[in-house]
């Protein structure tokens, strides 16, 4: 996330944190209130009263559930490639939910094969490919993903009605997928659900891209949800509240 982050806040003030940051850390089984709780916080500790909400992948289900659950808080809302809000029963993740351990490397030599059509597509010239390889795997290995805590995320949706959470939101929405074709983690079709189900949501696309635009072209991303920020913000200051999938 972090040059999506630094290209937003060249003209945003950004609040963001891994979602294990959000709500009460003790409690090891995450729920979607515990999330909404711990933006609540963050947002409190900030002195922020009014934000544009921008959820990216999985970060999208809980900006939902927060734009539905407190409004008030809400100028704008952006979703940034986000799973459907239906939960399937023959969805891939499904299977890592009963060995999440063991299931690790196959789901890392999965999002290695997932990634590198869309970076040739966004980065054309191999010295640029790269360094941004480097610079995006030296992030991967200083932050690792938990296998355990993403079987957790993934219970709490299979129990949550994203799609009741849907009706709820007020805020205008902005639902951003990459080009057809290049994000092979969540298909955009899934994506464009929320454009159906949410009242008034646009949808843009970010081209040559697909899953990971944020990281592959940041400045493109940030002009779009900058945008949108500026046209949905209230009269108060707004911040922009970033988090990650």
């Amino acid at each position: 996330m972090a040059p999506a982050v630094e290209a937003l806040a060249e003209s945003h003030r950004v609040l963001t944190c891994s979602l294990e940051e959000l709500g009460d850390t003790s409690v090891p089984e995450r729920t979607f209130d515990t999330w909404i709780a711990g933006v609540d916080a963050l947002l409190d500790r900030a002195g922020a009263r009014r934000v544009c909400v921008t959820g990216v992948s999985f970060g999208g289900l809980i900006a939902v559930s927060y734009a539905a659950a407190r409004p008030g808080r809400v100028s704008s809302l952006v979703l940034v490639s986000t799973p459907a809000p239906r939960w399937r029963d023959d969805h891939p993740a499904g299977a890592y939910l009963r060995h999440p351990r063991l299931s690790l490397p196959q789901f890392v030599f999965g999002a290695v094969s997932r990634l590198r059509p869309e970076v040739r597509a966004a980065i054309t010239r191999w010295p640029a490919r790269l360094a941004f390889f480097i610079r995006h795997f030296g992030r991967i290995l200083r932050f690792p993903a938990s296998p355990t805590r993403m079987a957790t995320r993934v219970r709490a949706w299979m129990t949550t009605d994203i799609v009741a959470a849907c009706r709820r939101v007020t805020a205008p929405t902005l639902v951003i997928t990459g080009q057809p074709g290049l994000d092979r983690v969540v298909p955009i079709d899934d994506s464009l659900q929320y454009v159906s189900l949410i009242h008034g949501a646009r949808h843009a696309m970010l081209e040559g891209t697909g899953h990971l635009g944020l990281i592959t072209r940041p400045q493109a991303f940030a002009a779009i949800v900058s945008s949108f920020a500026r046209e949905g913000a209230a009269a108060a200051p707004t911040a922009a509240v970033n988090k990650a999938g």
